[in-house]
């Protein structure tokens, strides 16, 4: 008996290793492979095994699950995204949610079964589009961060929905408010608790297991305190997943943060592929073929509506029509946590297994669909857009008509800035254009002549005056972004030298062909540097260029730190942050010594007033209504010293 049940969970792993082989190979995600398994090994195929054996052990998956987004969640990161986040997932999330709960209220199901379905419906695939998104390079573009914002909600909603699903299983007894106020007072308990523990016994703990040098020990104290986490919140009445969350949530922070995801990746992985393998055991296949029609028709309304839904709120707050269509069909499918939603639900008996079935029938053919849908949702929007050019107010750049020597550089980046910053040295003129709002926001606030707009398009490369440019400076590295700016800049500034920046040397004919004069690869650039640095220390000449850089080493990289920061801000590195003093601000009036720069630990780079730039000023300089300080620091300090200078 128990050696035919091993025979059975060997057969189980060959055919998902087989499974998982072959959907690779044609683009498809791991989890369909896991779902297609446990569809043969379930009661729909050779029923080894039900899905009642499958959950006890498939529930840790979730778990782990859970513990590892939390290890990902970034309160700096979150903070620095919070308008998209908290406003466009926020209001995608709600407006998915209740529009399906309205169209299943109309069919006749229970508001309890439409919250289900809708809360399901709404949430997207966080593994199938981060994925692919970076394997595009479309993570840094504008309709990349809105779908990262959108994603990072979801997984956000989920901590909710997982303290709701135990309360709505109550069906002994109506729902009252009262019930709810309890159960997120136990949510809130449980929240001090573990945050009590988490700062003062966790540090510490891991600290001992990390002297152990034992990795071993380490990889047990990450599973124990994950489940331990999971249990207590448990004994609450809440769900497992929930402390685990805040677990990770907890050690997200600290110093080992990348150690334990690592140590605890091939057990989520696992168990995670159990968890997929049980929903797939859900799969009625008797089901699926009577209502094959209901589920098509389900499938094409779900991925309708969600990306109507996405692009209507987009189009709203002021978005273009193309990055608006990009971002809706990229989020348009189901995700894995609305399996997540879905058994929970039918473990608490919240949902037909026949609903829950066709539910997870959608789910799998969206998640089919999804791969084609991310990686050519750029070129059917720019199909559907047509020749006809997006009146959005990134277009809106003033027009440039005197500046003869014009420098134009694309991207304004950790590059695009040194390089103006050298150009500003030297007194020549440049403009910029970023689709970085929160950078160009920024930038424009110090005073830089930045501009938001999209350089592959014609219109806004006519208005900036691009045929009057000496010179043209791509600072970005996406070859598809590259692909289309190049014969643009080549064919309105036919005279201006093209400049490009890569990481490597691999596409530089192609680039050449395209018609840049000149591409720098970063790691040939290093390799040059390096060269240099051998020949000045032997005593070899080097001209004006050498004794700029030399200057700029005894000033300890001066121009070299602090950057204005964009949406994907490293909280780690510190940034250039630009604080406008207005009349009755609390520094007008001051003078620099009266402020302690060295408590608040940052730098104050700049002061500029009425168009000039005054660097390093004197302690004796008086702050008045108008000034800009450029001021350098970490983030959290940055806001600080801002509240410092304006509140006091």
């Amino acid at each position: 008996m128990e050696h035919g049940f091993l025979i059975q969970i060997l057969l189980m792993l060959v055919i998902a290793i087989v499974a998982i082989a072959l959907l690779r190979r044609m683009g498809l995600p791991a989890i369909l492979a896991y779902l297609l398994t446990g569809v043969v090994s379930g009661p729909s195929g050779f029923h080894w095994f039900t899905q009642q054996q499958m959950q006890s052990v498939a529930e840790l998956g979730v778990v782990l699950l859970m513990f590892t987004l939390g290890l990902e969640f970034s309160v700096p990161r979150l903070w620095a995204m919070r308008r998209t986040v908290f406003g466009l997932g926020s209001a995608q999330v709600v407006v998915t949610t209740l529009l399906t709960m309205l169209v299943a209220l109309l069919c006749g199901l229970h508001w309890i079964e439409a919250l289900v379905i809708g809360a399901a419906i709404a949430l997207s695939s966080t593994a199938i589009v981060l994925k692919l998104l970076n394997e595009q390079g479309w993570l840094r573009r504008r309709h990349g961060e809105l779908s990262v914002s959108v994603l990072l909600f979801q997984d956000l909603a989920v901590v909710p929905l997982l303290i709701l699903l135990p309360l709505l299983a109550n069906n002994d007894e109506p729902l009252m408010l009262a019930g709810i106020a309890f159960a997120l007072l136990k949510g809130i308990l449980a929240f001090f608790l573990l945050m009590a523990f988490g700062k003062w016994a966790l540090p510490r703990l891991f600290d001992e297991v990390a002297r152990s040098r034992s990795n071993e020990l380490f990889v047990l104290s990450t599973l124990v305190v994950a489940l331990v986490t999971g249990a207590f919140t448990q004994w609450l009445g809440l769900s497992m997943a929930l402390g685990a969350f805040m677990a990770g949530m907890l050690l997200g922070e600290s110093q080992y943060r990348r150690q334990l995801e690592a140590d605890i990746r091939p057990f989520r992985d696992l168990l995670m592929g159990l968890f997929f393998i049980s929903i797939g055991m859900m799969l009625n296949f008797e089901l699926v073929m009577r209502f094959w029609w209901q589920i098509l028709l389900i499938l094409l309304a779900v991925l309708l509506g969600k990306a109507l839904i996405i692009h209507g709120l987009l189009r709203l707050i002021g978005e273009p029509f193309r990055i608006a269509l990009s971002t809706a069909m990229s989020l348009a499918q189901v995700g894995e946590f609305s399996f997540v939603v879905l058994a929970l639900a039918v473990n608490y008996r919240l949902l037909d297994t026949e609903i829950s079935t066709m539910l997870v029938m959608v789910a799998v053919l969206s998640m089919s669909i999804a791969p084609w849908l991310v990686r050519h949702s750029v070129d059917i929007a720019k199909w559907m857009l047509g020749i006809r050019q997006s009146q959005h107010r990134d277009d809106l750049v003033p027009i440039v008509t005197d500046d003869h020597d014009l420098v134009v550089i694309f991207g304004y980046g950790r590059v695009g800035q040194t390089i103006a910053r050298f150009l500003k040295t030297e007194a020549v003129p440049y403009l910029v254009l970023d689709l970085d709002p929160t950078r160009v926001s920024e930038a424009r606030r110090g005073g830089e002549p930045i501009y938001f707009g999209d350089v592959c398009k014609r219109a806004i490369l006519k208005q900036v005056g691009i045929k009057r440019a000496k010179m043209i400076v791509i600072t970005f590295c996406e070859s598809r972004s590259l692909e289309e700016a190049l014969p643009l800049c080549k064919l309105l500034a036919p005279d201006a030298k093209i400049l490009v920046r890569t990481r490597d040397d691999s596409d530089l004919e192609q680039l050449q062909k395209a018609g840049a004069n000149q591409v720098i690869p970063e790691s040939l650039e290093g390799s040059l540097m390096l060269v240099s640095q051998v020949l000045h220390q032997c005593g070899v000449p080097l001209a004006r260029i050498l004794k700029r850089l030399e200057s700029e080493r005894r000033n300890h990289y001066q121009f070299l730190h602090g950057f204005f920061s964009g949406a994907e801000t490293d909280f780690t590195l510190e940034s250039l942050h630009a604080v406008s003093l207005p009349r009755g601000a609390d520094a007008v009036g001051k003078m620099v010594a009266d402020i302690d720069w060295a408590l608040l630990r940052v730098e104050l780079r700049a002061i500029r007033r009425g168009g000039a730039e005054v660097e390093h000023p004197g302690q004796d300089w008086i702050f008045s209504a108008g000034d800009i300080l450029l001021v350098v620091g970490k983030p959290r300090r940055l806001e600080k010293v801002e509240a410092k200078l304006l509140h006091g």
